[in-house]
């Protein structure tokens, strides 16, 4: 095996310093890699000994300068107000911070890279238009980039600029302005960026040019990609032998000029002229074969999981004596890792991200409701708000209260909350919908949140890290921008909420654990010097290693060629060495791509590792993750007996303890007898929820009420009255209908500009179906008499059934919609039972044996002949004729059930006939009921709509006829 590179580096220090290495300075491009230096150093030296001082590249070139760094957002605010200046002074209207933020980024990028690749401001922002200009300008620069240059400058020919281009220029040519006052404004306020300390230290006039001198030798290790700047100081500091420098390099990618993996190293050691204190690189991804995995799998989270089985499969990993490492390809795969991973020891330095974490999901939730109730001046918030809220593991609302706010939420079907009404006091966040006084109170109060959330979390009494380094990086980040937005005046909610949302997106909390031992978790970049007996990459993708965007910039691909910077090749060639150089090493490789190709995937793997597997003698052994094959095997149906406890409940509940079977309950043991146990014997109900759609039920209680309510003065006179007095309640409709539909939702409602558009719906239906059933007795009848009207107390009936043989009494329950009696046009007297109907049923019917059946046709028919004779057996009266008025049939078919033809209509002998078929049908489905022997299933020739809540029971139901076929 071969010795790792930070432990060549180690053994080659103390062969160059042997003891005296105190005074040593060792940088490396990231702090991941200190520590393993550190332990290696130990096993070499074997013995206690004074530390050299480790450093960051940009910690150490800091030591340069007791200026203070300014942050981002600083350097942003810097940029806008300087921008504007520019702006006035050119007579041009200033920009809104809203419409400098997307290009502020992109400018400050650029100005970094000038800094870095120590390119000519001047030179670079020039209005060139003539070729020989070009020419003399450029006469220093390569003829491959002048031709690069003038490219460029071809699209903007003298003759008519585009208004896109028009502006581009306006830009370009104030570039090189901005950046001097910018560079100025930092001056002035004893700042400094690390672009400038680079440059400022490559040019010789650093603010401590010697900084370096402190140190008896800077060794800098592991570097790869460097820019101009460090490239130029490294060089001078070779040459003037106060730094050694120690590559991590393979001949395999050095030696061959067209391998994108060494184009770094090249530069480095051929043409900058550093030299590798290891001496001549070896050859040993050249000399290597050993097997590496590679597996193809169905979905980009399907890697994670897919690595979870091969951890558990290999027999784990001896973390005494060997190391192991995941790194990340595509970054985005760290959540689905972590709840993928089987227990062990990790150590993750990639960072959990704020966005991905419960307390961005807050933030956000509370920006969008400031968004409604401070921006938009609404009062009333959607519930699916306040039931995120409530549901949000942070904000801790008392269960009691939450149930409460639930209850009457879904009682009053608040699909809308009104803001004031909003109580949530319980909560860790009490204040949490409550509106903002001015824009300037929207980064104070979000600060305000962030404490409430701290102090929650400690009091909890477990160690919440990740959640407490997050909070208080958020803090930090506001509080910056707070700084900023106070320097600015007004800005809009809207605005700062989007700057907002962009400031916090990069935040993370490193998981940190043992970097020495255990799983290590990183991205390919922290895995730079590092060594790993075992490798396991996430995301190796074509499109994502190497990937196939760059960074946003002003400036264009021929200049950055021309001027030497880094552009998108660059870019490929830092992820080629990173991947190849863990084959240098590690003897257990498993690569892991997605092969399915989406709009976010090609479904290969990356051209890397189709390189390595033509260039070197390494054996992919390529693993494809297969669908498994299912086969159409029929599900077991759901099939409940009248066994053990659930015969007790349902013997117990109605002979027994006569619990009352409905109309409604009959009718559903007839389309469905699994239904009639879901519903009424192990009393699975629909759970209650908020819904922005029309509810048919809810209609149906507000027109029986309202009917109710405008029928009532009628009741229990003796004497008929003429219908020509329902006018009177015809003009009472809306008002009722408005004052019902408010008792329904819980809410006082009193005139129609009350009433939300879900609720005037309802209040136009019902209304028009209650006019429709007063006008047809208007039209239809001379005069009426109500006898009875909505009971639903009175109407209980003892009906004889035989139960395995023993006669028993079942209690029957009938409501009373309305029992009249009415003379007709012609004088014809009738007593009737009237139902009303807002859905689809209808008083025809086709087959009655097909009405008396399982699976009725006509369900509305059975429930009025019910009603009816619950009513005549109680009532003792007789000749009770069942109307049905279904408003939407109503003025065609009338309110008397009858056969298509009209041959048989349910009136005088036959209705009297049909009463007595229909309690032996009756009789005869209640016996089946409470016959042990015949179980709950479904019937799957009865029609399920898509508000059924029990579908999903419903699902693998077999005919009778299926399982005689089989």
């Amino acid at each position: 095996m071969e010795k790792a590179f930070l432990r060549l580096v180690a053994e080659d220090i103390q062969a160059k310093f042997g003891k005296d290495i105190s005074d040593i300075a060792i940088v490396f491009n990231n702090k991941r890699p200190i520590t393993y230096l550190k332990k290696h150093l130990v096993d070499v030296f074997g013995q206690a000994i004074w530390s050299p001082q480790f450093f960051t590249i940009q910690e150490f070139f800091a030591l340069s300068s007791k200026k203070v760094q300014a942050t981002q957002l600083t350097q942003f605010f810097y940029l806008f107000e300087l921008h504007n200046d520019l702006l006035e002074k050119e007579g041009k209207e200033p920009e809104t911070l809203e419409e400098f933020y997307p290009i502020a980024e992109i400018i400050l990028s650029d100005f970094g890279q000038l800094d870095y690749d120590l390119v000519p401001i001047d030179q670079i922002y020039m209005e060139l238009f003539d070729t020989t200009e070009i020419d003399i300008t450029f006469q220093h620069f390569t003829e491959e980039q002048q031709v690069f240059i003038k490219q460029f400058w071809k699209s903007f020919s003298m003759k008519g600029h585009t208004a896109v281009q028009q502006r581009f220029l306006a830009l370009w040519k104030r570039l090189p302005i901005l950046y001097k006052s910018f560079k100025e404004k930092l001056k002035t306020e004893n700042q400094t960026n690390f672009p400038t300390l680079y440059r400022d230290l490559a040019e010789g006039r650093g603010e401590n040019q010697g900084f370096i001198n402190q140190f008896k030798k800077v060794i800098f290790v592991g570097f790869n990609a460097l820019n101009k700047a460090e490239a130029g100081l490294f060089k001078q500091w070779q040459e003037e032998d106060k730094a050694i420098f120690y590559f991590d390099v393979d001949a395999h990618y050095l030696d061959d000029k067209i391998q994108e993996a060494g184009l770094f190293l090249r530069r480095n050691l051929f043409q900058t002229g550093l030299v590798n204190a290891l001496g001549e690189a070896p050859n040993i991804i050249g000399n290597r074969d050993i097997d590496v995995n590679l597996y193809q799998t169905l979905g980009k989270n399907s890697e994670a999981k897919l690595l979870h089985d091969i951890l558990l499969n290999t027999g784990g990993i001896d973390f005494k004596n060997e190391t192991a490492a995941i790194l990340l390809a595509d970054e985005s795969l760290l959540v689905p890792l972590l709840q993928s991973l089987p227990q062990m020891d990790i150590n993750i330095t990639t960072g959990y991200p704020l966005i991905q974490s419960p307390i961005y999901g807050l933030f956000d939730l509370w920006c969008e409701v400031q968004l409604y109730i401070s921006h938009q001046k609404k009062e009333k918030l959607p519930y699916q708000l306040l039931e995120t809220f409530l549901s949000h593991p942070l904000t801790k609302i008392s269960k009691k209260q939450k149930q409460q706010i639930q209850k009457e939420s879904s009682e009053k079907q608040l699909y809308e909350v009104s803001i004031a009404e909003i109580d949530v006091s319980s909560s860790v966040l009490p204040n949490f919908f409550k509106p903002i006084k001015n824009s300037a109170e929207l980064i104070p109060t979000m600060v305000r949140m962030i404490d409430d959330l701290v102090q929650s979390i400690s009091l909890e009494g477990t160690t919440k890290v990740i959640e407490s380094n997050l909070l208080i990086e958020t803090k930090k980040v506001l509080n910056q921008l707070h700084l900023g937005f106070d320097k600015l005046g007004h800005l809009s909610i809207s605005f700062q909420i989007g700057l907002i949302k962009k400031a916090l997106a990069p935040i993370n909390s490193a998981i940190e654990g043992d970097q020495l031992y255990g799983l290590q978790i990183m991205g390919l970049l922290e895995s730079r010097c590092l060594n790993f007996d075992h490798v396991y990459v996430l995301g190796a993708n074509e499109g994502i290693l190497p990937k196939t965007s760059s960074a946003a910039t002003f400036l264009p691909n021929n200049l950055r060629k021309a001027y030497g910077l880094p552009v998108l090749e660059n870019q490929d060639a830092l992820s080629a060495y990173l991947f190849y150089r863990h084959f240098q090493y590690s003897n257990d490789i498993h690569l892991f791509y997605n092969g399915i190709v989406d709009e976010n995937s090609t479904g290969e793997e990356s051209r890397f590792i189709k390189q390595l597997n033509f260039e070197t003698n390494f054996k992919f052994i390529k693993r494809s993750q297969q669908q498994p094959l299912l086969f159409p095997v029929q599900p077991e149906e759901l099939v409940i007996d009248k066994n053990g406890d659930i015969w007790d409940k349902l013997y117990g509940s109605y002979i027994k303890d006569r619990k009352a079977l409905s109309a409604s309950a009959f009718t559903t043991y007839l389309m469905s007898p699994l239904q009639f146990f879901l519903k009424y014997v192990a009393d699975i109900k629909e759970p209650p929820s908020i819904s922005q759609e029309f509810e048919m039920n809810k209609l149906g209680t507000v027109i029986h009420e309202c009917m109710e309510q405008l029928l009532s003065p009628y009741k229990g006179s003796t004497d008929f009255t003429p219908t020509s007095e329902l006018e009177k309640a015809l003009e009472k409709v809306d008002s009722t209908v408005i004052k019902e539909i408010g008792k329904q939702y819980q809410t006082e409602l009193t005139k129609l500009e009350d009433l939300n558009s879900l609720q005037r719906i309802m209040h136009k239906i019902s209304s028009e179906y209650i006019k429709m059933y007063l006008q047809y007795d208007i039209d239809q009848y001379e005069s009426f008499r109500i006898v009875e009207l909505e009971n639903d107390q009175d109407y209980f009936l003892d009906f004889e059934i035989n139960i395995q043989g023993v006669p028993e009494k079942l209690r029957l329950f009938g409501i009373i919609d309305r029992v009249d009696e009415v003379i007709s046009k012609n004088g014809q007297r009738k007593l009737r039972i009237v139902d009303y109907k807002t859905g689809a049923d209808q008083v025809i019917f086709g087959n009655l044996d097909k009405v008396f059946s399982d699976n009725t046709e006509n369900k509305a028919l059975l429930q009025t002949l019910f009603y009816a004779y619950v009513y005549e057996q109680i009532s003792g009266l007789r000749g009770l004729e069942p109307h049905l008025y279904v408003a939407r049939r109503m003025r065609e078919d009338g309110t008397l059930f009858r056969n298509r033809s009209g041959s048989l209509v349910f009136e005088d002998l036959i209705l009297e006939d049909q009463k007595k078929v229909f309690v032996e049908f009756l009789r005869e489905k209640l016996e089946e009921l409470f016959n042990p022997d015949i179980p709950f299933k479904h019937n799957p020739d009865a029609v399920v709509y898509p508000s059924d809540p029990y579908t999903l029971f419903y699902k693998y139901s077999i005919s009778e006829k299926a399982e005689e076929e089989d």
